[in-house]
């Protein structure tokens, strides 16, 4: 693993004006065991192909709940075609048809809420970490989507010791936006996680 002795409240200081590209960079000189993990949800164009650029074999984690939209599977398509990306794609062991005849899709105040993103989600992703085994993990998840994601950083360890980089971490909607009109990069308008339901919620693969 990475030294865990990494000082990352100096390094969050250092990089806090520093570009996404300039922290991608600052990261992948750490090790060659890094993964970039997405759900190719709304904003997924922007670190994706930023970090395509720097790093093009670098291994993109998707696990797919297999829930998606359909604009969401032609916008996955499509980014993986652009950039050819390196996707690992994860699935639950359970087939859609009996997850829906089993748990269905439950709202988010069902005791089979917890159940069915332990399937889709979190199992997948826990299977996805074991067999990739990373040392430095890209995300894109950034301070004001929710409120445990305010107590972040641009770095920050995973419980199971793994570096997590969030390139774009202090970005706003307004920022990621400009950037994608800028750089003339696909929007995903039409994501949704049935695990999460509500934008603020989190599905639980960042309490790892």
């Amino acid at each position: 693993m990475l030294d865990s002795t990494i000082d990352i409240s100096y390094w969050n200081k250092e990089l806090r004006h520093k570009t996404p590209q300039e922290i991608i960079d600052w990261a992948l000189a750490l090790t060659d065991k890094k993964i970039v993990t997405t759900s190719f949800g709304v904003y997924s164009a922007v670190l994706l192909s930023t970090i395509s650029k720097q790093d093009n074999d670098i291994k993109v984690v998707w696990c797919d709940t297999l829930f998606n939209t359909p604009e969401t599977y032609d916008h996955a398509e499509n980014l993986i075609e652009t950039y050819n990306l390196n996707v690992q794609k994860y699935e639950p062991l359970l087939s859609k048809s009996v997850v829906e005849t089993t748990i269905g899709i439950p709202d988010v105040t069902s005791p089979k809420h917890a159940e069915f993103t332990e399937i889709v989600k979190l199992e997948p992703f826990s299977r996805a970490l074991a067999e990739q085994a990373p040392e430095l993990w890209f995300t894109n998840i950034r301070v004001r989507q929710t409120e445990y994601r305010k107590s972040k950083d641009i770095l920050s360890w995973s419980k199971d010791g793994v570096l997590k980089v969030s390139p774009f971490y202090y970005w706003s909607d307004e920022d990621l936006d400009a950037y994608i009109v800028e750089q003339n990069l696909p929007k995903n308008q039409f994501y949704f996680d049935p695990t999460k339901a509500l934008q603020n919620r989190e599905c639980g693969i960042h309490f790892q």
